[in-house]
C-alpha cells in the first residue's frame, strides 16, 4: 500500500500478545507444560498458535475439547505456570514503544483489545511501562472472545469514535476477523503468531513485517 494513498485514523487499537509483546514462545510453553502435567494430550506448536487471541475458555475448548471438567483446573495451572513457573522471555518487540510514541504525538487515540484477562492486561500495562499510552483498553473478561466484535464496538461508544474512523491492529486471523466484524480497518502485522496466508485470508487493509511499518499506514 502506498502510504500516500492511507486515510487518517483517529483511533488506532492494538492487540496485545504478539503485536506489542513477543510471548508466543511462551504461550507455547505453558500450555504445552500444563498438558503434560495434567496427562492430556500435548497441543503442537501450531495448535497452541492457532489460538492466540482466543479468550482463555474459547481456547481451552479448541486445544482441550474432550475435557471440560478440567478447565478450571487447566486455568489454574495455566497462570500458575506463565507467573511463577515458566522463565520464557517475553520483550516487547523492537521498537514497539517509540511506534507507540510516535502514534500518540501524531494525535492518534490509542487503544488495547486483547484476549489477556485484565489482571494479566494490568500487570503487563505496568511492568512495560506502556500503560501511559493507551486511553482505554479491553480484555477477554469484559467482552465476547475474539473475533466478536464487542471489544471493538465497546470502546468505540466509549470513546465517541466512528467505525470509519478507527483501525485494528494485530497479528492474528482472529484480530483481522473482529475488525472486518466490527466495520473498522485493520492492519495484520507478519511477525507474530499467524502466518502471512493466514492473515491474508482475512483480508486485512494492510499488512507489514516490522512494527515500524506500522507508521506507514497511519
Amino acid at each position: 500500500m502506498n502510504p500516500n494513498q492511507t486515510k487518517q485514523y483517529q483511533l488506532v487499537i492494538f492487540d496485545w500478545d504478539g503485536t506489542l509483546m513477543d510471548s508466543i514462545g511462551k504461550i507455547v510453553d505453558c500450555m504445552q507444560c500444563v498438558a503434560k502435567e495434567l496427562s492430556l494430550v500435548v497441543p503442537s506448536e501450531q495448535q497452541v498458535r492457532d489460538i492466540i487471541g482466543l479468550s482463555i475458555l474459547p481456547a481451552m475448548e479448541k486445544l482441550f475439547p474432550h475435557n471440560a471438567d478440567m478447565y478450571d483446573e487447566l486455568l489454574e495451572a495455566y497462570k500458575n505456570y506463565y507467573l511463577n513457573i515458566n522463565v520464557t522471555p517475553s520483550p516487547l518487540f523492537d521498537g514497539i514503544e517509540n511506534v507507540l510514541s510516535q502514534i500518540q504525538a501524531a494525535g492518534h487515540t490509542l487503544a488495547i483489545a486483547t484476549g489477556k484477562r485484565r489482571a494479566g492486561l494490568d500487570r503487563m500495562l505496568s511492568e512495560t511501562g506502556l500503560g501511559k499510552y493507551f486511553v482505554a483498553t479491553r480484555s477477554a473478561d469484559e467482552a465476547e472472545s475474539k473475533p466478536h466484535p464487542s471489544m471493538i464496538t465497546s470502546l468505540l461508544d466509549e470513546l465517541d469514535i466512528n467505525a470509519e474512523q478507527t483501525v485494528m491492529i494485530g497479528d492474528s486471523k482472529l484480530d483481522i476477523a473482529m475488525a472486518n466484524n466490527a466495520g473498522v480497518s485493520s492492519i495484520a502485522v507478519t511477525y507474530g503468531a499467524h502466518s502471512l496466508e493466514d492473515l491474508l485470508s482475512q483480508n486485512p487493509t494492510a499488512t507489514v513485517n516490522k512494527p515500524t511499518d506500522i507508521l506507514l499506514h497511519l
